[in-house]
């Protein structure tokens, strides 16, 4: 599990020259299950493309596009004070454990995956906003733009957090802040959330 959840950190990463051969490095020894599966797919989508090709497809996806940035806080909340509270927290819980976020706030999946992968008892907000966010950010990208290799990497990640967030609400339109809900449903292309 910890192996997993850093190595999709990695792939969160802006890609650079061996940044893909070192996924696959990654990839080898991870055990069987759908989340290595839906990596793998993610992977072979985006080796067929050249750097340049990879840089553009990251900036479009994750960086330019606000709802598929992925921002657990902001795809939560959006510029709520709530944000910057669960930040705040979340700063506090990778002090305390000595986790590097990689130049990203700390609602960013980098070092949330992380976190994820040390922590024994992990922040209950992260653990309630992280499904909802994630489905959240696939639903947008799959509207938006459905072939998009980045929905692979979104799905592994779901996959990959579902054994940690057991217990907590599974439906992503449960227990949302206010905030969600009308950031989403102002959208043009909102259809209710649902697939």
């Amino acid at each position: 599990m910890k192996a997993l959840l850093q190595t999709l950190a990695l792939a969160y990463q802006y890609p650079k020259p061996g940044s893909t051969k070192a996924l696959w490095d990654e990839l080898q020894d991870l055990p069987r299950s759908r989340a290595k599966n839906l990596l793998e797919r993610f992977l072979k989508a985006i080796s067929e493309l050249k750097l340049a090709e990879r840089e553009e497809l990251y900036t479009r996806t994750l960086e330019l596009t606000p709802l598929t940035a992925p921002y657990v806080g902001y795809a939560v909340y959006g510029e709520d004070y709530r944000r910057g509270r669960f930040m705040a927290e979340l700063n506090a819980e990778y002090a305390a454990l000595g986790i590097e976020t990689a130049g990203e706030i700390p609602d960013h999946l980098i070092p949330i995956l992380r976190y994820l992968a040390v922590a024994t008892e992990p922040l209950p907000e992260l653990l309630q906003l992280l499904e909802p966010a994630l489905h959240q950010m696939m639903h947008t990208l799959k509207t938006l733009e459905p072939k998009n290799p980045y929905l692979l990497l979104l799905e592994a990640t779901r996959e990959a957090i579902q054994p940690i967030s057991k217990g907590v609400p599974a439906s992503p339109t449960q227990a949302l802040p206010v905030a969600m809900g009308s950031l989403f449903s102002n959208l043009p292309f909102f259809k209710g959330g649902r697939e």
